[in-house]
């Protein structure tokens, strides 16, 4: 999943990074942590200068995310944190991202309340405390995360398309497509980049509807590339409505581009899973 800030509270979410931030924080994530062992030391005992290229916990942790060893990752950035008096936001935020990518959804919440809670303003951890609740399907949470995500920094467009997305679980399909065109009007490749801060975002969405809209968020920008991308998308996981592209204005604006009107005159069949 990337590649995404729910509402169990911002002020109840302050007593669970009181609980990970205590030196028994290590028992309460589960991740192997010893609480009693302390960070790794820089430097021989008998090496007074320190060597000139030794590795930081923090880098050592991102070199195991980047090779999706997670729980290597969590305890570097765990130890990581102690160095810092637990006060990084950043290192908190890096760590929710380690333990949701081991689908400790528990845990990841705590850390990214932690971000937040050293940071009021990082704005990517927001986002991502509410990808922890829209994965575990508390939907209504995680749009209140991702508005606050937006409330901060709104020209983001990953935390759009998040909010998109989460809208369209809802059913609240409007509202969705007009969190995709926000998106892609600030970013059209949003869909194909990454956060080098650390934002999660759900391009693991596959529902008919979210092909939909996001194909009429695309021609409602004028890119008919990309909309008859989604559209054929859409049709091959079961969309036959042809009667509803045929009368929608925002295809109604694509309906002269070519592979447009070959998808219309050759619809794919739908893959069956």
């Amino acid at each position: 999943m990337k590649t995404l800030i729910r509402c169990a509270g911002p002020f109840a979410a302050m007593l669970m990074v009181a609980a990970i931030s205590s030196p028994d924080a290590a028992q309460v994530h589960g991740s192997g942590f010893n609480p009693q062992e302390g960070a790794p030391a820089l430097g021989s005992p008998t090496s007074p200068t320190p060597q000139p290229h030794m590795l930081t916990l923090e880098q050592r942790a991102d070199i195991f995310m980047a090779r999706k060893n997670y729980a290597d990752a969590a305890d570097y950035y765990y130890r990581a944190l102690r160095q810092s008096s637990f006060k990084s936001a950043v290192l908190w935020n890096k760590l929710g991202i380690a333990f949701q990518e081991e689908g400790k959804f528990h845990n990841a919440q705590k850390a990214y309340s932690g971000a937040t809670r050293a940071d009021k303003n990082f704005a990517e951890a927001w986002n991502n405390e509410g990808t922890v609740y829209f994965m575990e399907k508390k939907y209504g949470r995680s749009v209140k995360y991702y508005k606050h995500a937006i409330d901060v920094k709104g020209e983001n467009a990953a935390f759009h398309i998040n909010l998109g997305i989460a809208y369209s679980r809802e059913g609240k399909y409007p509202a969705a497509v007009q969190e995709y065109r926000a998106a892609l009007s600030i970013n059209p490749n949003v869909l194909a980049e990454e956060s080098a801060v650390g934002t999660v975002i759900h391009t693991s969405e596959s529902s008919v509807k979210f092909y939909f809209y996001m194909a009429k968020a695309f021609a409602a920008s004028g890119d008919a590339e990309d909309a008859v991308h989604y559209l054929r998308r859409a049709m091959e996981d079961g969309f036959t409505d042809r009667k509803r592209i045929d009368e929608d204005p925002d295809f109604k604006k694509i309906s002269q581009y070519p592979a447009f009107v070959e998808l219309l005159q050759n619809p794919p069949v739908a893959i069956k899973n």
